[in-house]
């Protein structure tokens, strides 16, 4: 009997430090996240951009499609680059995001240059004038997997710098919480977004007061 309780006392033991592992990892990913805010509101900007133009049953087939990529990118690839890098050589970590900042900045001075002259970029017109829509999804969504990659490996060595110093599989944790709960923020958020117009529509024609429709229109 006493043996018994010897190991649920061991039990319950190791129940409190997991659980309190597990708050340190939620925590920690928390702040890790919120660090990269920034780069996650222009992640949110850029792909409802790659919906524009296929027919409304596409555009939530298109953003899982592109959201599989994102995460399967920040889980294969990102994470455990991110923590070879922190295990050998933490010191690249700051001009990492500096060559990340500096590409953010290039990107936005792109986007005003294109509306400023909205004739210099032909090779987006010309990818609009693909005839085939399969075709055109294909593209549209390699395209934005190729950009997410960009933007998700500034996203994921902000988390990285961000985490305290701590063991690996902490590290490893935290960085795989950042990961799953930055693409379900993004592309739950951009969904949200390209389907608004449709929620409007249906609002307006069946909403059962005044103000619901009108909310809709």
């Amino acid at each position: 009997m006493s043996g018994l309780l010897a190991l649920l006392d061991d039990v319950a033991g190791l129940a409190k430090v997991a659980a309190a592992s597990i708050d340190d990892v939620a925590a920690n990913a928390a702040k890790a996240g919120a660090k990269a805010a920034g780069a996650v509101i222009d992640d949110a900007a850029v792909t409802p951009k790659y919906v524009q133009g296929f027919d409304a049953s596409r555009e939530l087939p298109i953003i899982w499609r592109i959201a599989r990529g994102s995460i399967f990118n920040k889980l294969v690839f990102l994470l455990p680059a991110g923590l070879v890098l922190s295990a050998f050589a933490p010191w690249l970590v700051a001009p990492l995001l500096m060559l990340g900042g500096a590409y953010l900045c290039f990107e936005g001075a792109e986007k005003v240059a294109h509306w400023l002259w909205p004739g210099s970029h032909g090779a987006e017109d010309a990818e609009e004038e693909i005839g085939d829509p399969a075709h055109l999804e294909e593209v549209k969504v390699a395209g934005a997997i190729k950009t997410d990659f960009i933007l998700s490996a500034e996203i994921m060595t902000i988390a990285l710098a961000a985490i305290p110093e701590s063991g690996f599989w902490m590290e490893a944790s935290i960085l795989a919480v950042v990961a799953v709960g930055i693409t379900v923020a993004v592309y739950g958020t951009v969904a949200l977004i390209v389907k608004a117009d449709d929620m409007g529509c249906w609002l307006s024609r069946n909403g059962r007061l005044g103000v619901t429709r009108k909310l809709g229109r």
